[in-house]
């Protein structure tokens, strides 16, 4: 873990660049120093001054009489380096770099940072930054950025990629009241980036909720061990800008085709608990719900609503975001019947209709949040001409206090009729928002992490299982020794046996008498395949033979393969023929893996053959501690394969448990074998009692 300490709790702060001129970042950095109540020393450094905001100036950081822990520089980038080798003499443990010009800019500013990481890795300094607008601490205190205003104390962390989306971010929470532990601005994240920041806002106990805008994750597998320790503690929000499609690479297996460029940071979202953000309004709405409310139980909703149309609508959209409509229990609805007017709707959601008083609200919320099948409250108001949204917020209020553990929302649907009402509910930390959708959105994404929380309680499984990796090795080994990257099928059937992956039997033959001979003793039927790695289809050039039955067959069909795709492709070499046991026919599945880029291997699950590309029924997750059976199932229950997996229109079942075997068997290989680049097994045969791989195609680096 980083220590941070020098960052957001120096005893001393140097300003490199500091100015004495109102309106140059210089000064602004200064001023927001003491502005912010810092209790530490702080030492101008301008060679031209002597004195700055009353403070006695240095010419060079040597010079300053004291040690300094932080030093912030601004000064223009052509001088960066000469100022963060002074910092590094003298023994500074962090320099925050603001200037921009670097990497941003192209080459010859991503020659300049990686001098400055250089230098700062020579002196042991780390560097937050460079091109960045500072950091924030507001319990400790210290304002070391040229940010316009200083947050109050709040409990959330804030990290940004982006320097405007950060002031952006502040701007907006202080005209609704939101205040922060810590604000971070990482620039173009040389030295110090997301992962430092989020592990050290997870063990801050000032720290409630962690709110993050990024762009990119250079170090995915540190990120994954990171947040995963993170999110057990306390929740991560994420917006992750860059998610199009444009940036996907080209793959050539059905795996890697299928996985998009934006897919591996949803799945390592999810794994890890994170919750992702798709929009600036969801993130605010979202840090809203974290900071005030508590994490419900489960996902029951109860809803009171003084009007019809918007009960509707939030019913339609809690049931569209995967969560549930409450159903209450029989005491309650006897009570809300005897009690609330006949018109009344007294199921879910309770309509106390447009003439409710705040006395009928009351009722009605009180009843819903004593019923056990109610986890959390969405109230529903709309302004009519007797409506008393300051009375009712009181009693919304008065209901929330009364009954912790179970978090209220409100939508008031309306202007300025209802906006004393949503300002009391406001400021008593209940979120109240215009619509009902956003109010659905931020419970959904309390209800994620609260599930996350609730899996964690799960012990991860243990591999069990021994595998052969000398056998891999040696594959691998043969097989870039012949200069290719391509497995043969017979060697991707060994590769995946070793790891006790069951497959269809399959021998490399080179005559048309082996393949007879080898037939014999496998038995029939046979399936005879071309055996080249540069032949991606093989049945579109004659290249596969089903169902031979007899050695003359076999022999007769050896030579036609050859002679048929020697025809069709001169150029291409092949290395013999493959005789492979023919199967009978099951539950056509593929389990594949593609390496993305930032987090590693993903392994993906969904309906095999011909169709793959076309259904698209394929779920993904990461390889990575893929080893719990539970949630390897959830893999499956995504697809549409696992209703025909569970036996559909009077099909018997098939062996799930075979199937969960093998794609904690495929993560491992994955794993263990960072050269292995994708990864299809297709199709995968799933029979009542096991399964078999018949066609295994494996990429290398």
């Amino acid at each position: 873990m980083s220590d941070l300490t020098s960052f957001f709790a120096p005893k001393s702060v140097s300003v490199v660049g500091a100015s004495k001129t109102p309106g140059k970042i210089g000064n602004a950095i200064v001023r927001n120093i003491i502005d912010s109540g810092y209790k530490g020393i702080i030492y101008p450094i301008n060679p031209r001054e002597s004195e700055i905001e009353g403070m006695a100036c240095f010419s060079n950081i040597n010079n300053v009489p004291g040690e300094v822990d932080m030093a912030i520089i601004s000064v223009p980038a052509a001088h960066v380096l000469a100022a963060a080798k002074d910092c590094g003499q003298k023994g500074v443990k962090a320099i925050i770099v603001i200037t921009a010009g670097f990497k941003e800019i192209g080459k010859e500013g991503l020659d300049i940072e990686k001098k400055l990481i250089e230098i700062c890795g020579k002196f042991g300094m780390r560097l937050l930054g460079p091109n960045c607008v500072g950091i924030m601490d507001t319990y400790n205190p210290i304002n070391a950025s040229f940010a316009g205003m200083f947050p109050k104390k709040g409990e959330m962390a804030l990290i940004s990629q982006s320097g405007a989306m950060l002031l952006a971010i502040m701007d907006w929470s202080s005209s609704v009241g939101l205040g922060y532990s810590k604000v971070v601005s990482l620039g173009n994240k040389a030295d110090l980036s997301e992962i430092d920041f989020i592990e050290d806002a997870a063990n801050d106990p000032y720290t409630k909720v962690i709110l993050c805008y990024l762009e990119d994750i250079v170090d995915g597998p540190r990120f994954l061990e990171v947040t995963r320790r993170a999110t057990k503690k306390k929740p991560i929000i994420i917006l992750k800008s860059g998610v199009s499609e444009a940036g996907a690479k080209a793959a050539s297996s059905h795996t890697g085709a299928l996985a998009g460029s934006d897919l591996a940071y949803d799945t390592a979202f999810e794994q890890c608990g994170i919750i992702r953000a798709r929009t600036m309004t969801e993130l605010f709405d979202l840090a809203i719900a974290f900071s005030k409310s508590e994490i419900p139980a489960g996902d029951r909703i109860g809803i009171v609503t003084n009007s019809g149309g918007p009960g509707i609508i939030a019913t339609d959209n809690i049931e569209l975001k995967g969560l549930t409509m409450a159903r209450f229990d029989k005491s309650t609805i006897e009570e809300l019947r005897s009690n609330l007017p006949k018109e009344a709707g007294i199921y879910n959601p309770v309509d106390v209709l447009g003439d409710a008083k705040p006395e009928r609200y009351e009722f009605a919320l009180n009843k819903l949040l004593d019923d056990p099948n109610v986890d959390s409250i969405l109230v529903l108001m709309c302004p009519t001409a007797v409506t008393q949204p300051l009375e009712i917020s009181k009693i919304v209020v008065n209901a929330r206090d009364t009954h912790p553990g179970k978090p209220i929302f409100a939508a008031y649907t309306g202007g300025q009729l209802l906006a004393r009402g949503a300002n009391l509910l406001s400021e008593a930390g209940i979120p109240c928002y215009t619509f009902p959708e956003p109010a659905i959105d931020s419970i959904r994404g309390l209800n994620i992490y609260s599930k996350y929380r609730s899996s964690l309680k799960i012990q991860e499984a243990r591999d069990t299982f021994e595998v052969d990796k000398r056998t891999v090795k040696a594959v691998f080994y043969d097989v870039l020794k012949d200069h290719r990257l391509t497995l043969l099928g017979s060697e991707s059937a060994e590769v995946a046996k070793a790891y006790g992956i069951p497959t269809a039997p399959i021998v490399m033959t080179s005559t048309a008498e082996e393949a007879a001979e080898v037939a014999d003793k496998m038995g029939y039927p046979v399936v005879l395949k071309v055996a080249s790695p540069k032949i991606i289809h093989k049945s579109d050039v004659g290249g596969v033979k089903v169902g031979i039955n007899s050695s003359e067959e076999v022999k007769k069909s050896f030579m036609e393969i050859m002679e048929r795709v020697s025809y069709c492709l001169p150029k291409v070499i092949i290395h013999g023929i493959e005789v492979q046991k023919m199967m009978p026919n099951g539950t056509e599945l593929i389990i594949g893996m593609t390496r993305d880029v930032q987090f590693g291997p993903l392994i993906a699950f969904g309906l095999g053959g011909i169709y793959v590309n076309l259904l698209k029924d394929v779920s993904f997750r990461l390889a990575s501690n893929l080893t719990d059976e539970k949630k390897i199932e959830e893999l499956l229950a995504e697809t549409k394969a696992y209703t025909l997996l569970k036996g559909y229109r009077g099909e018997a079942p098939r062996d799930i448990s075979a199937v969960v075997d093998v794609i904690k068997r495929a993560a491992k290989l994955v794993t263990d074998f960072p050269e292995i680049t994708e990864m299809d097994i297709n199709p995968v045969f799933a029979y009542d009692e096991g399964l078999s791989a018949l066609d295994i195609k494996i990429t290398i680096s």
